[in-house]
């Protein structure tokens, strides 16, 4: 799944894409937006590295994508918002510095794209209330699509956003081709004043994750040699934050979740949404062992760790065999078998 890092122009979303990934912005491909992948942090795999003394260790991986700044007079916004739609999580860069409003800056920013859905809807609505009115082959599909549709326009045009809103199956299917940005999952970063300490504190009227960060300066600190890095921030009394709770609050934020897979040749961390099954897990390593899937041998990090060994597990059996349609734990140790 892509996260688009969206905002405004100067908002500091840019400097956020630097710090969480470690590459360079590159002016000449601001237009179109700029991606890079960056692991995300977890101590499991150190306590799973220790137990298994695996050759290799890979982590999973956020793809971050730096999408173009959208400018408050809107010029130019239909083509930048089109890019932002290919993400599958927005993480909104709000500033707050220099007597910036967040909670205004928040608004306008959503209203944009509020309009942007708005436009597309009713785009397709007016467009099926003039063919439903001829016979058509497919017309009872249309009114369908009308009928799911509408509901939908209707809030959109009271200025509610939809992210949370709960949609029937045909809803669903209705607007699975729009990616609508009001229905996109998000997180909202508060780039904030130097002085300022780093927290996680809610926006008024949001119920998204928030965290308000000095983003420049954690740039410059993430560039600095240890020693010196630590001696700025004594002498400056400013603190230096890790990107991992970052990485791993926009991880939670897509609703995406870890597994492992761990033995000697190799201790792995991979990336699932939530909900996701056994037979979507083994997918996720190797579409044939989906396909030929006989069962999940499942163990949790927790009880591993806490009895030492896979053999002291299967000694207290503490090891299950799952069906493909098992619902994965976050933190689940996986073992595939499969037929091909």
């Amino acid at each position: 799944m892509k996260i688009g890092i969206v905002g405004y122009q100067g908002s500091g979303k840019s400097s956020l894409f630097h710090w969480l990934t470690g590459v360079q912005p590159d002016l000449s491909v601001s237009h179109t937006g700029q991606a890079a992948s960056v692991e995300v942090p977890d101590d499991r795999i150190a306590q799973l590295s220790d137990i298994y003394q695996p050759k290799k260790i890979t982590r999973a991986s956020l793809n971050l994508v730096d999408t173009p700044g959208l400018s408050r007079d809107h010029q130019g916004s239909a083509g930048k918002l089109a890019l932002i739609r290919e993400a599958g999580c927005l993480c909104i860069v709000v500033g707050a510095y220099s007597g910036a409003e967040v909670e205004k800056d928040l608004r306008s920013f959503e209203e944009d794209l509020l309009i942007a859905d708005l436009d597309l809807v009713n785009s397709r609505v007016e467009k099926l209330r003039d063919s439903v009115k001829r016979p058509r082959p497919n017309r009872d599909k249309e009114i369908v699509e009308l009928e799911a549709l509408e509901p939908l326009l209707a809030v959109l045009e009271s200025g509610e956003l939809i992210h949370e809103m709960e949609l029937s199956e045909e809803q669903g299917r209705a607007i699975k081709s729009f990616q609508l940005l009001t229905r996109k999952p998000r997180m909202i970063i508060v780039n904030t004043n130097d002085d300022e300490v780093a927290s996680e504190d809610p926006v008024a009227g949001h119920s998204s994750p928030v965290w308000r960060l000095p983003i420049t300066l954690q740039l410059e600190l993430g560039q600095m040699e240890t020693t010196e890095r630590d001696g700025f921030c004594e002498e400056m009394g400013v603190t230096a934050i890790e990107r991992g709770p970052v990485l791993r609050a926009l991880m939670n934020a897509s609703h995406q979740m870890l597994f492992f897979t761990a033995g000697e040749k190799e201790v792995r961390s991979w990336m699932v949404a939530q909900g996701a099954t056994a037979e979507d897990a083994a997918g996720s390593i190797h579409t044939d062992l989906a396909r030929g899937f006989v069962r999940a041998e499942r163990m949790s990090c927790e009880d591993l760790f806490r009895v030492g060994s896979e053999r002291e597990i299967k000694a207290q059996n503490l090891m299950s065999k799952e069906p493909r349609a098992y619902v994965l734990q976050e933190g689940d140790i996986l073992h595939i078998l499969s037929s091909t």
